[in-house]
Protein backbone atom coordinates (compact mmCIF):
# COMPACT_ATOMS: atom_id res chain seq x y z
CA UNK A 1 0.00 0.00 0.00
CA UNK A 2 2.72 2.50 0.45
CA UNK A 3 4.62 2.17 -2.75
CA UNK A 4 0.93 2.19 -4.35
CA UNK A 5 -0.13 5.74 -2.92
CA UNK A 6 3.09 7.99 -3.95
CA UNK A 7 2.41 6.49 -7.81
CA UNK A 8 -1.29 7.17 -7.46
CA UNK A 9 -0.22 10.73 -5.85
CA UNK A 10 2.02 11.12 -8.50
CA UNK A 11 -0.34 10.05 -11.79
CA UNK A 12 -2.89 12.75 -10.14
CA UNK A 13 -0.38 15.53 -10.15
CA UNK A 14 0.50 14.40 -13.62
CA UNK A 15 -2.95 14.66 -15.03
CA UNK A 16 -3.74 17.74 -13.13
CA UNK A 17 -0.51 20.08 -14.35
CA UNK A 18 -1.76 18.15 -17.67
CA UNK A 19 -5.15 19.62 -17.79
CA UNK A 20 -4.27 23.09 -15.83
CA UNK A 21 -1.62 22.96 -19.19
CA UNK A 22 -4.51 22.69 -21.47
CA UNK A 23 -6.36 25.19 -20.01
CA UNK A 24 -3.69 27.94 -20.03
CA UNK A 25 -2.89 27.37 -23.48
CA UNK A 26 -5.74 27.03 -24.85
CA UNK A 27 -7.62 29.53 -22.81
CA UNK A 28 -10.32 28.89 -20.78
CA UNK A 29 -13.29 28.99 -23.27
CA UNK A 30 -11.49 26.91 -25.21
CA UNK A 31 -11.54 23.87 -22.78
CA UNK A 32 -14.95 23.68 -20.96
CA UNK A 33 -16.96 20.71 -21.19
CA UNK A 34 -20.29 22.34 -19.87
CA UNK A 35 -22.56 25.09 -20.53
CA UNK A 36 -21.96 26.29 -16.74
CA UNK A 37 -18.36 26.80 -17.26
CA UNK A 38 -18.55 28.20 -21.06
CA UNK A 39 -20.99 31.04 -19.35
CA UNK A 40 -18.42 31.19 -16.72
CA UNK A 41 -15.54 31.23 -19.27
CA UNK A 42 -17.14 33.77 -21.48
CA UNK A 43 -17.29 36.14 -18.49
CA UNK A 44 -13.98 36.39 -17.98
CA UNK A 45 -12.69 36.38 -21.45
CA UNK A 46 -14.93 39.35 -22.00
CA UNK A 47 -13.58 41.09 -18.53
CA UNK A 48 -17.15 41.49 -17.48
CA UNK A 49 -16.05 41.73 -13.46
CA UNK A 50 -13.95 44.44 -14.59
CA UNK A 51 -16.18 46.25 -16.77
CA UNK A 52 -18.96 46.24 -14.61
CA UNK A 53 -16.94 46.96 -11.37
CA UNK A 54 -14.77 50.42 -12.79
CA UNK A 55 -17.99 51.52 -14.72
CA UNK A 56 -20.17 51.39 -11.62
CA UNK A 57 -17.41 52.98 -8.93
CA UNK A 58 -16.91 55.73 -11.92
CA UNK A 59 -20.46 56.53 -12.21
CA UNK A 60 -20.82 56.35 -8.63
CA UNK A 61 -18.55 58.52 -7.63
CA UNK A 62 -19.34 61.18 -10.36
CA UNK A 63 -22.53 61.71 -9.50
CA UNK A 64 -22.47 61.21 -5.71
CA UNK A 65 -19.30 63.62 -5.73
CA UNK A 66 -21.58 66.34 -7.63
CA UNK A 67 -24.77 65.68 -5.29
CA UNK A 68 -22.39 66.57 -2.14
CA UNK A 69 -21.58 69.60 -3.67
CA UNK A 70 -25.13 71.33 -3.72
CA UNK A 71 -26.73 72.12 -0.49
CA UNK A 72 -29.38 69.11 0.11
CA UNK A 73 -26.39 66.61 -0.65
CA UNK A 74 -23.96 68.48 1.98
CA UNK A 75 -27.21 68.75 4.48
CA UNK A 76 -27.58 64.78 3.88
CA UNK A 77 -24.38 63.83 5.28
CA UNK A 78 -24.03 66.14 8.05
CA UNK A 79 -25.51 63.32 10.70
CA UNK A 80 -22.92 60.51 9.37
CA UNK A 81 -19.90 62.79 9.29
CA UNK A 82 -20.77 64.46 12.81
CA UNK A 83 -21.04 61.46 14.56
CA UNK A 84 -17.68 59.60 12.49
CA UNK A 85 -14.74 59.90 15.30
CA UNK A 86 -12.26 59.64 11.76
CA UNK A 87 -14.00 62.54 9.94
CA UNK A 88 -16.22 65.19 12.14
CA UNK A 89 -12.67 67.13 12.65
CA UNK A 90 -13.46 68.08 8.85
CA UNK A 91 -16.93 69.71 9.27
CA UNK A 92 -15.77 71.61 12.25
CA UNK A 93 -12.43 72.65 10.91
CA UNK A 94 -14.10 73.52 7.39
CA UNK A 95 -18.20 73.68 7.97
CA UNK A 96 -20.89 71.39 6.78
CA UNK A 97 -20.69 73.18 3.06
CA UNK A 98 -16.88 73.77 2.21
CA UNK A 99 -16.42 70.55 3.42
CA UNK A 100 -18.95 68.27 1.54
CA UNK A 101 -17.43 69.90 -1.36
CA UNK A 102 -13.87 68.51 -0.30
CA UNK A 103 -15.63 65.45 0.07
CA UNK A 104 -17.10 65.60 -3.38
CA UNK A 105 -14.09 66.38 -4.68
CA UNK A 106 -12.02 64.22 -3.78
CA UNK A 107 -15.06 61.51 -5.04
CA UNK A 108 -14.74 63.09 -8.46
CA UNK A 109 -10.54 62.91 -8.78
CA UNK A 110 -10.98 59.23 -8.08
CA UNK A 111 -13.32 58.79 -10.78
CA UNK A 112 -11.43 60.43 -13.03
CA UNK A 113 -8.22 58.55 -11.82
CA UNK A 114 -9.90 55.53 -12.77
CA UNK A 115 -11.06 56.84 -16.14
CA UNK A 116 -7.43 57.74 -16.48
CA UNK A 117 -6.57 54.22 -15.39
CA UNK A 118 -7.68 52.88 -18.66
CA UNK A 119 -4.63 54.18 -20.38
CA UNK A 120 -2.79 54.55 -17.82
CA UNK A 121 -3.08 51.63 -15.15
CA UNK A 122 -1.16 53.60 -12.23
CA UNK A 123 -3.57 56.44 -12.46
CA UNK A 124 -6.08 53.66 -11.61
CA UNK A 125 -4.27 52.28 -8.75
CA UNK A 126 -4.05 55.72 -6.93
CA UNK A 127 -8.38 56.20 -7.30
CA UNK A 128 -8.46 52.55 -5.43
CA UNK A 129 -5.90 53.84 -2.98
CA UNK A 130 -8.08 57.16 -2.74
CA UNK A 131 -11.80 55.26 -2.20
CA UNK A 132 -10.16 52.51 -0.22
CA UNK A 133 -9.59 55.40 2.66
CA UNK A 134 -12.91 56.72 1.58
CA UNK A 135 -14.84 53.29 1.67
CA UNK A 136 -12.71 52.74 5.27
CA UNK A 137 -14.05 55.73 6.79
CA UNK A 138 -17.72 55.18 5.65
CA UNK A 139 -18.18 51.54 6.37
CA UNK A 140 -17.48 52.54 10.25
CA UNK A 141 -19.93 55.20 9.95
CA UNK A 142 -22.38 51.81 9.97
CA UNK A 143 -21.12 51.59 13.75
CA UNK A 144 -20.82 55.41 14.51
CA UNK A 145 -23.70 56.61 12.83
CA UNK A 146 -27.15 56.36 15.18
CA UNK A 147 -29.92 54.81 13.49
CA UNK A 148 -28.00 52.84 11.23
CA UNK A 149 -29.72 49.86 13.33
CA UNK A 150 -33.41 49.30 14.80
CA UNK A 151 -35.14 46.78 17.39
CA UNK A 152 -38.22 44.87 15.62
CA UNK A 153 -39.92 42.01 18.12
CA UNK A 154 -36.37 42.15 20.72
CA UNK A 155 -34.28 41.45 16.99
CA UNK A 156 -31.57 44.54 15.54
CA UNK A 157 -31.79 44.52 12.10
CA UNK A 158 -29.71 47.12 9.61
CA UNK A 159 -32.61 50.39 9.07
CA UNK A 160 -32.35 51.99 5.67
CA UNK A 161 -29.86 54.20 6.41
CA UNK A 162 -27.47 51.00 7.84
CA UNK A 163 -28.00 49.22 4.43
CA UNK A 164 -27.51 52.73 2.71
CA UNK A 165 -23.99 52.39 4.46
CA UNK A 166 -23.29 49.10 4.10
CA UNK A 167 -22.99 49.46 0.58
CA UNK A 168 -19.74 50.91 0.95
CA UNK A 169 -18.35 47.82 2.86
CA UNK A 170 -19.03 46.18 -0.82
CA UNK A 171 -17.42 49.27 -2.57
CA UNK A 172 -14.24 48.97 -0.49
CA UNK A 173 -13.97 45.76 -1.88
CA UNK A 174 -14.13 47.00 -5.24
CA UNK A 175 -11.73 49.23 -4.66
CA UNK A 176 -9.23 46.70 -3.44
CA UNK A 177 -10.53 45.12 -6.59
CA UNK A 178 -9.75 47.43 -8.73
CA UNK A 179 -6.16 48.37 -7.39
CA UNK A 180 -5.34 44.59 -7.85
CA UNK A 181 -6.52 45.03 -11.43
CA UNK A 182 -4.86 47.96 -12.21
CA UNK A 183 -1.93 46.96 -10.40
CA UNK A 184 -1.75 43.93 -12.35
CA UNK A 185 -2.19 45.77 -15.37
CA UNK A 186 0.90 48.06 -14.51
CA UNK A 187 3.07 45.37 -13.97
CA UNK A 188 2.26 43.97 -17.09
CA UNK A 189 3.52 47.01 -19.09
CA UNK A 190 6.55 47.36 -16.69
CA UNK A 191 7.70 44.54 -17.64
CA UNK A 192 7.16 44.94 -21.62
CA UNK A 193 9.06 47.99 -20.62
CA UNK A 194 6.15 50.67 -21.90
Amino acid sequence: MSRIAPVTALNIDNHVAATLSQVSSAGPSKSTKSSLTRLAAWVNDRNVPFLVTSIGMIVMLLWAGAYKMTAPGAEGIVPLVSNSPLISWHFKLFGPYIGSDFIGITEIVAALLFIAGYFRPKAGVIGGLITVVMFFITSTMLITTPGSTISVHGMRYMSFLGLFLYKDVISLGVSFYLISYFGNKAILLENCGA
